[in-house]
């Protein structure tokens, strides 16, 4: 069970690392591709509050295991 939560744990971070690594990139000059990336933010906003979120629970389940 803790190999999972942490095999898991690690996908997530791996996920909100890219987006945040994406962010860092700023966005693009050309104004078609820059309204894009501003729709693509909000979402990739959300699924990194989910993915902490998630890492958070099983942060909590793996002190739990401790």
């Amino acid at each position: 069970m803790k190999e999972e939560l942490l095999k898991k744990r690690k996908e997530l971070m791996d996920r909100v690392d890219a987006i945040r690594a994406d962010y860092r990139r700023g966005l693009e000059a050309d104004s078609e591709e820059r309204a894009l990336q501003l729709e693509n933010r909000e979402t990739l906003q959300e699924i990194e509050r989910v993915s902490l979120e998630e890492i958070a629970r099983i942060d909590e389940q793996l002190k739990a295991l401790d």
